[in-house]
């Protein structure tokens, strides 16, 4: 049987997503640990998108194939009392055995949170990014609309990137702005590597006013990573959801 697991951690003491040949601390590697003990078997699991060190997730999807048989509490439950608690599972259902975490995903969602204010905050810089200048959200807001719809993203994609194609498709970027904090909401098709965060580090350029917005359009026709802003800091983003046809 197949199963999905929706997961949330918190990716502050995690060396990213994926397990790794040395034996350093990632998500992975706990959840597998975690639900082999639950099936008294190894098990490996898949995920919807992969994060880097540092990242967070509210609702991670993975799956895995087992032929051990477990209620569904019992692979929630007892999956959890073997996580740590930075990280735990949220849900669980069976899925259609084509069904694949990451391959039948439709769209994926992040957001980046930025703390907004002049005095750093020791609890909240852990998880979004201190940013001591005012911001000019509506400057941003404007800007990020020249990223909307299907575009090569080279000028945002990290060095590292393994993906076949730079060309995706982003549904939406909007920003918000309560009191000291905003968070910037995005959707897409799909991510390159360190996308997310360079879009966010381009479009501090123009909210900081060190850049015009359509300096912005230009970046994106330019295809050349050198052209955009610089990577901004992993602990302000936040994998939301994978969205699927079926769960």
């Amino acid at each position: 049987m197949k199963l999905a697991l929706g997961v949330e951690y918190l990716g502050t003491h995690f060396h990213g997503w994926q397990c790794q040949k040395s034996n350093i601390r990632t998500v992975q590697q706990v959840i597998e640990q975690a639900l082999s003990s639950v099936a008294n078997q190894p098990v490996r699991v898949f995920c919807s998108g992969r994060t880097d060190t540092g990242v967070h997730a509210t609702c991670q999807v993975i799956h895995f194939e087992t032929n051990i048989k477990r209620k569904n509490k019992a692979w929630l439950f007892g999956g959890n009392v073997h996580l740590p608690s930075d990280v735990n599972f949220t849900w669980v259902k069976p899925v259609d055995d084509n069904f694949h975490a990451r391959f039948s995903v439709i769209t994926r969602q992040y957001n980046y949170k930025i703390h907004n204010t002049k005095i750093r905050s020791s609890i909240i810089a852990t998880h979004s990014l201190w940013e001591p200048r005012k911001l000019d959200i509506v400057a941003m807001n404007k800007a990020g609309q020249y990223l909307t719809g299907k575009h090569n993203f080279s000028a945002f994609r990290g060095s590292l990137c393994q993906a076949k194609s730079p060309i995706k498709n982003i549904e939406f970027i909007k920003l918000t702005k309560h009191d000291d904090n905003i968070l910037l909401d995005i959707k897409a098709n799909a991510f390159l590597h360190h996308m997310v965060r360079n879009i966010v580090g381009t479009l501090l350029k123009v909210g900081k006013g060190e850049k015009p917005i359509e300096w912005v359009r230009e970046v994106l026709n330019s295809k050349q990573r050198k052209q955009a802003g610089p990577t901004a800091p992993p602990q302000g983003l936040y994998f939301i959801r994978a969205f699927y046809k079926n769960i």
